[in-house]
């Protein structure tokens, strides 16, 4: 058990309820008296950490297979690269919560649409679908977008619109153009994460033909990218809160930025890509904080 949990990487979790919190938070004002508010909350959770674990499994399993984990990588080594779990067993492992992110994701859809709004629970089991092929197919197969440029877009889409703005839906069955601003932050600091990790892997990248992002544009071309998804992040997250009129101390999320602006002062200060490892985390963190923060915000404000 300890191994398939340090393969699940733990500390990837909180990044990956950012969006669910938030789209939670949003909905809190209008629909937090109906009965099925904190079961679809739940449920949503226990989804998108299963799409999370989903995601981890296969990327240690499609990196190892491709040779992309050897000696040269940066990081903690992953249990199919260290020989912990065997390519067939994390195959098995992927194929086991394929099936638990299914069956979650028909509770989800059932909460809250029931058995009678048939296209929109069609709709969302598509959705849902969509989410875990996504989370395979970042390195696993021939055509892995990860290893095209991709993922940049992906996360994005599925770390903050998706999360952010379907678990929104959820609640109401309606948008709201606002909460745009949230998930887009949410999405473009998720994407922040990512081009931190492929920056700081960068040359065995390179080395292996997983073109990222940051391959193909290069180390310093990459450093201006995620100075600008930082700024924009802050921009419509501050955006949003000024639009509804925080009272000043709804304004406590801002302690978030402090580790963002640490994280931009150290890339200037870094000379080597790997030393950007300890950013990773950092970054990840900050992004749940923010995202938690923001949330209560909204709910006290």
């Amino acid at each position: 058990m300890k191994k398939w949990i340090k393969a699940a990487r733990l500390r990837t979790l909180p990044l990956s309820i950012s969006g669910i919190i938030l789209g939670t938070a949003c909905a809190y004002p209008q629909y937090h008296m109906q009965h099925n508010y904190w079961g679809i909350f739940g449920l949503c959770l226990l989804t998108t950490l299963f799409f999370q674990v989903l995601s981890n499994y296969a990327n240690d399993y499609g990196d190892a297979v491709k040779g992309t984990d050897n000696e040269n990588r940066t990081g903690p080594k992953r249990a199919v690269q260290s020989g912990e779990i065997t390519a067939s067993e994390m195959k098995n492992a992927i194929v086991v919560m394929s099936v638990l992110s299914f069956i979650s994701s028909l509770a989800v859809i059932f909460v809250s649409f029931g058995a009678h709004d048939f296209l929109k629970a069609a709709a969302y089991l598509f959705l849902a679908l969509a989410c875990i092929g996504a989370s395979i197919k970042y390195t696993v197969g021939s055509s892995a977008y990860g290893y095209r440029g991709l993922g940049d877009v992906f996360v994005f889409v599925f770390f903050g619109l998706v999360s952010t703005l379907g678990s929104f839906y959820l609640y109401g069955h309606s948008f709201n153009v606002e909460v745009l601003f949230p998930a887009v932050a949410v999405g473009l600091l998720s994407t922040a994460v990512l081009n931190m990790n492929n920056m700081r892997d960068v040359h065995n990248d390179a080395a292996m033909g997983k073109n990222t992002l940051v391959v193909k544009i290069g180390y310093e071309k990459a450093k201006a990218y995620h100075y600008s998804l930082i700024v924009i992040a802050v921009i419509f997250f501050n955006t949003y809160a000024m639009a509804h009129g925080f009272v000043w101390y709804s304004w406590i999320f801002i302690l978030g930025y402090i580790p963002l602006l640490k994280n931009l002062t150290r890339i200037n200060q870094v000379s080597h890509p790997r030393d950007l490892d300890p950013e990773l985390k950092r970054i990840a963190l900050a992004t749940f904080f923010i995202s938690l923060l923001f949330s209560i915000a909204i709910i006290i404000n």
